[in-house]
């Protein structure tokens, strides 16, 4: 078997240039390598910085976009296919179920110009709805996966990527997780190379898939399968690294460093195709070792193709299947299968952490929206975004959020179920557009009586105040034409449609209520930029005349991290202050404060 240069090893001294990159700056640099033209993405995180590197590269060598879901990004990559440009989407791993309709088709058409897609799952769902492996997809669409354990494979495994999507004519999925997405280290770099151009081939039994075409197309991906499993077999992407054979691991992607770090000496076998395996390859290291140990993060699709052929092997036994792992992680496996020594416990002081829950920044416009409908004492559909951080205390603005687009959905089926409350569905700009208009046309089709809040905030926040057809620009700041929401939403079919400032609370509870009580169809548009994104908003910061301030603390009611407890009590209560760094001056506490002892603070002077 070939052994390339393992990740621990020190980078060849040839190479020309050397970056501190991280995984997805280096993905980014790889496709920007390898040629590709045409690239498109939906942001979220661990993802989002793959286009934007991207679009750091000059325009004349590739066009970079975001795209309204992943599903159009996807279909926007396969269209350059199509015409024979090498072509990149990519999203992270619930944004592959939302291009899931594509990618299983395209899988039976294949490519013409090389088709990659980047998928970055998120083990320890630190940014997510869920947790799931985007290898059960690869397996679904017999599509084949290459993980990356560092910064220098990802760049060369993308370039290697649109290599084998070309001579196996497969889309193929460079699958990064959250750590390797964004830990940083030295890549050795090289030169833009731009294959001929291939030119659109007309084929329609291939490029077109009706039945008759996509039956004997799939005899086509399963042969191809099979193919791709005797090139991994001998592929220098798979390591074998043999020393003790008392036991020998079986790894992918950044859990190869971790099993370096714990057990520097162990025959190892190192997949940097996870999908599909060849079980020659498999067959090989599992004969030449006594006993056999998988660890893969998530689902155990390693352990699972080992156990088939017939051996002994522990994987999911010693090492969990949620969560995301770390050389702990890993540690704690092998302590429990015997290899390793329990760590002494140690007798010092082990500082306890501050567990700080996740709030709306200072001054968010969306503080405002989630007090209203929790006024309006309604059941609140919510949506993916930065707002459902609006579920928490103290605004307990949500009752239900399940994916991106779903909250008017939901509310439809709420209303259609016979639920006693008034019903909104809150939902942001970006998600608005990426799977919130279908849903609204079905809400006007069937007549549901529902009030949706749109919250307007101008950017795609959540994920760091990317672009979309609602800001004016593309991905590269380039001018562009710029969604009118209320124009949009009337011409979907509905009547009351209105716009309000949602630093105006009271003008925002009246148009809620009113929303509310009309029979049918209700858009309320809550208009106000975020305050971090694309620039840091920042008015005279407010403060609270201390004398006057009588603990009544409807300000906390806000969650707003600037409001804080004061050192001084009044009849048994604290009273409040402001922090003047974090204010931006919005004005909602001095709204809800009773007596009006919050005034606009005065300048400092020097």
């Amino acid at each position: 078997m070939h052994t390339p240069r393992p990740s621990t090893e020190p980078l060849p001294r040839d190479a020309k240039e050397f970056r501190p990159l991280t995984g997805n700056e280096a993905i980014a640099r790889g496709a920007w390598e390898a040629g590709v033209r045409v690239a498109a993405a939906y942001p979220g995180t661990p993802s989002t910085e793959i286009l934007e590197n991207l679009a750091t590269y000059p325009v004349e060598d590739l066009h970079a976009q975001w795209s309204t879901n992943e599903k159009v990004a996807l279909d926007v990559a396969i269209g350059a296919s199509f015409t024979g440009a090498r072509a990149l989407a990519s999203m992270k791993h619930v944004g592959l179920n939302v291009a899931a309709d594509a990618f299983m088709t395209a899988t039976y058409i294949g490519v013409n110009g090389g088709l990659v897609l980047t998928v970055c799952d998120d083990p320890g769902i630190h940014s997510s709805q869920n947790e799931q492996d985007s290898r059960l997809y690869a397996m679904l669409a017999s599509v084949p996966v290459l993980e990356p354990s560092d910064a220098q494979e990802a760049l060369d495994y993308t370039k290697l990527a649109f290599e084998i999507s070309e001579q196996f004519d497969t889309p193929v999925i460079v699958r990064g997780t959250t750590r390797l997405s964004h830990t940083r280290s030295p890549v050795a770099v090289g030169e833009r190379v731009v294959p001929p151009p291939r030119g659109f081939v007309e084929k329609p039994s291939k490029n077109v898939m009706i039945p008759a075409h996509a039956r004997a197309r799939h005899l086509v991906v399963l042969e191809r399968e099979e193919r791709l499993k005797e090139y991994f077999a001998t592929s220098p992407l798979n390591s074998c690294e043999i020393a003790d054979t008392s036991f020998g691991i079986v790894t992918a992607g950044t859990c190869y460093p971790y099993v370096r770090e714990v057990l520097p000496e162990a025959s190892v076998l190192k997949l940097g195709a996870s999908w599909p395996l060849s079980e020659k390859l498999l067959r090989d290291f599992c004969e030449t070792v006594d006993r056999i140990f998988v660890v893969e993060e998530l689902e155990p699709v390693i352990e699972k193709e080992i156990a088939a052929l017939g051996f002994a092997v522990s994987g999911k036994s010693l090492f969990p299947r949620a969560g995301e792992f770390s050389p702990e992680v890993v540690r704690a496996g092998f302590v429990k299968a015997g290899l390793l020594p329990p760590q002494p416990v140690s007798n010092g002081w082990t500082p306890e952490l501050v567990i700080r829950p996740p709030v709306l920044c200072a001054g968010c416009p969306h503080t405002s929206s989630f007090l209203a409908v929790r006024a309006a004492g309604a059941r609140v559909a919510g949506d993916i975004g930065c707002y459902t951080l609006g579920c928490l205390d103290p605004l307990r603005g949500l009752d239900t959020c399940v994916a991106m687009g779903s909250s008017i959905g939901n509310a439809i089926g709420m209303s259609k179920a016979g639920e006693t409350k008034p019903i909104v569905a809150t939902i942001g700009d970006s998600t608005f557009l990426h799977a919130g208009l279908p849903a609204l046309i079905d809400a006007v089709y069937n007549q549901a009586n529902i009030a949706v809040m749109l919250l307007d905030n101008h950017i795609t926040a959540m994920t760091g105040g990317q672009e979309h057809p609602g800001t004016g620009k593309t991905l590269r700041g380039e001018p562009a034409p710029q969604i009118d929401y209320a124009a949009l939403i009337r011409a979907i079919g509905v009547k009351w449609v209105r716009t309000v400032d949602s630093y105006d609370l009271a003008a925002t509870q009246q148009a809620l209520r009113e929303a509310i009580a009309y029979r049918g169809v209700a858009v309320l548009i809550s208009n106000r930029p975020c305050v971090l994104d694309p620039v840091k908003i920042k008015g005279p910061p407010l403060e609270i005349v201390t004398g006057q301030c009588t603990a009544c603390q409807s300000c906390m009611n806000l969650g707003c991290p600037a409001l804080t407890w004061s050192d001084q009590w009044f009849e048994g209560r604290h009273r409040v202050k402001i922090d003047p760094a974090l204010c931006i001056g919005c004005t909602l506490c001095a709204q809800v404060c009773t007596i009006d002892c919050i005034k606009i603070a005065a300048p400092v002077t020097p």
